[in-house]
């Protein structure tokens, strides 16, 4: 007889393994239908090891469903996402789904981490693309939850395209993606006929192979229109060099600005400052990820209703 042996796990489940032997999904050990997927992952690397990287499951593929859950507010849940999560077989999620969220998803459900941060992916996107093809063609509900919206700036594009290639069927679930959803929390709107006639959305996270500057990735002068209100995904470690290539194109350093870290939760922090100063403040500040930045006209108006709170207040 072989010895059993566990999947590897990442450096943050081997420490709750060495605290807590007992705990046996900590150990690696999973449900029968998900050793079953994780074998079919197996054999079928091993066929395209061999070249057979043409082969797939057989049979017909149940439907994917790549749904948005919101800023983090469970409350900004649609009725829609809801339903799915209640009647899901098995559900992927990601490192920004909050636990609120979780708890939501029905009891029969197979869960399965497949979150990603800096200097730690526990799955790479190609192995979750098969896990989502693999798990479609064993007959299961399959819900891949994705924070805010699938679509914006959360790799649901890449994930749709591999799995109609492959002939299986997807359907995308929107979800309120978080320049809306902070923005609204806020009371800040993205648009205003007094201040901006358009918005902006931009990452400020490359992808790995992109070597370039952050000086040399964008069109400054588009980003640089003072009549628009933009809105940064992911640029907490870019912020510095974001701010100063707007300046250089000649964005006016009083613009206001604001970021905003775990953005509609109980832990919601904000950093208020013109552009100039921005990156300072949020670096004195000690904001972390997931922060999202707002630059513009617009939020001039959180200015406003902040002072009228606090004399309020006073009064």
């Amino acid at each position: 007889a072989f010895p059993l042996r566990a999947p590897p796990l990442p450096p943050r489940a081997r420490v709750v393994a060495s605290a807590a032997s007992d705990d046996l999904s900590a150990l690696g050990f999973r449900s029968a239908a998900e050793a079953a997927a994780e074998q079919r992952l197996r054999r079928s690397r091993a066929e395209e090891a061999a070249g057979g990287a043409c082969a797939g499951p057989s049979g017909p593929a149940s439907s994917v469903y790549l749904v948005g859950v919101g800023p983090g507010d469970v409350e900004l849940l649609t009725v829609k996402a809801l339903r799915l999560m209640r009647d899901a077989d098995l559900v992927l999620y990601d490192r920004l789904i909050s636990p609120e969220v979780l708890s939501m998803v029905g009891p029969q459900a197979a869960m399965l981490y497949v979150g990603k941060e800096a200097g730690l992916h526990t799955r790479p996107q190609e192995e979750i693309h098969r896990l989502l093809h693999l798990y479609a063609h064993a007959g299961k509900s399959v819900v891949r939850l994705k924070g805010g919206d699938p679509t914006v700036f959360g790799r649901g594009g890449e994930e749709l395209e591999y799995l109609e290639a492959r002939g299986v069927p997807v359907q995308i679930v929107p979800g309120i993606t978080a320049a809306s959803g902070i923005a609204a929390a806020l009371r800040v709107p993205l648009t205003h006929r007094d201040y901006a006639d358009s918005v902006r959305f931009v990452t400020g996270h490359a992808r790995s192979e992109n070597s370039a500057p952050v000086a040399e990735r964008y069109r400054w002068e588009v980003l640089s229109d003072p009549s628009q209100t933009l809105v940064v995904y992911m640029g907490l470690s870019t912020l510095p060099q974001f701010a100063d290539g707007l300046l250089q194109a000649g964005l006016d350093a009083s613009t206001p600005a604001v970021a905003v870290q775990d953005g509609t939760t109980a832990t919601q922090r904000v950093v208020a400052a013109p552009l100039g100063g921005l990156a300072t403040a949020v670096e004195e500040a000690s904001l972390a990820s997931p922060t999202l930045v707002i630059i513009g006209r617009v939020v001039s108006l959180l200015r406003e209703a902040g002072a009228g709170e606090l004399a309020a207040a006073a009064a």
